[in-house]
């Protein structure tokens, strides 16, 4: 079992940057829903900065501070540079770039990290190579049509090696994804095209670790998981609220976002 209560405070402390950046402005209530996460993959030693164990690749890129915020944790980003955040002054900004340490990929322009997961782990699978590649996309991202392609290549590839993790926030921009364009069943849409697919609590580390161990028994095929989150995790104000998307706001309105977390502490 991985050490839950280090995640939890890893978390939390993550919580509190990507807050924090929401001053200079960001899509903070994507990056609350998916930072616990990607706190996993990094803590239960899945994937790593220098890619040594396995990679990790950001598709839905808008949620970018969720990952500076796990790098800084890790040492990997100084956390002086996020003075500079979104400025001129330096290469942090709303999407991520590959000029920083542990960014594997430019992203944001949504609906590609998915073919590109599938291109390193098919480059790796040709190698010889044991590491995993696993990428987070958004679920309105799956409106695209070329993560479908992707998922067929990798299928036809017997692509094991390669993880796909979707934020299951219900939330495509300012709009719950089975109004605009229905999504589920996520789970049948995946299986019909081959993939094996867990769903979990994308908030509980203990589902999390159960869920990606058990990708690894017996599968041949690419591997799907479906992380049911909340937009805006641990501050009750902005939890699911469709207006709480992108965001940028005063010293006042940053403090009482502080308090709400530090009282709904897990």
């Amino acid at each position: 079992m991985v050490n839950e209560n280090v995640m939890k405070e890893v978390a939390y402390s993550c919580r509190t940057r990507i807050v924090k950046l929401g001053m200079k402005g960001c899509f903070v209530g994507s990056a609350l829903s998916c930072v616990d996460v990607i706190v996993y993959l990094y803590y239960s030693g899945r994937v790593s900065a220098n890619n040594e164990k396995g990679y990790f690749l950001l598709s839905k890129g808008h949620a970018v501070p969720a990952q500076y915020a796990v790098l800084e944790s890790l040492g990997i980003i100084d956390g002086v540079r996020f003075d500079n955040y979104n400025t001129v002054e330096d290469n942090l900004y709303l999407h991520p770039n590959a000029m920083i340490p542990g960014i594997n990929i430019h992203s944001g322009s949504l609906g590609h990290g998915i073919a590109i997961a599938a291109g390193i782990a098919l480059d790796l699978k040709i190698m010889g190579d044991s590491r995993r590649v696993y990428v987070m996309v958004g679920d309105g991202e799956l409106n695209e049509g070329t993560n479908w392609e992707s998922v067929l290549m990798a299928n036809a590839k017997k692509l094991s090696n390669l993880c796909v993790i979707i934020d299951r926030n219900h939330f495509q921009a300012n709009f719950p994804t089975e109004e605009l364009i229905p999504l589920d069943s996520l789970e049948e849409k995946f299986k019909s095209f081959g993939a094996n697919v867990v769903t979990f609590d994308g908030h509980n580390f203990e589902e999390m670790d159960v869920a990606f161990k058990k990708s690894c028994i017996g599968n041949h095929s690419l591997n799907v998981f479906i992380a049911d989150t909340v937009r805006g995790k641990g501050i009750p104000s902005i939890e699911g609220d469709w207006e709480q998307w992108y965001m940028e706001y005063d010293e006042t309105q940053y403090e009482k976002m502080i308090r709400e977390l530090a009282e709904n502490r897990r």
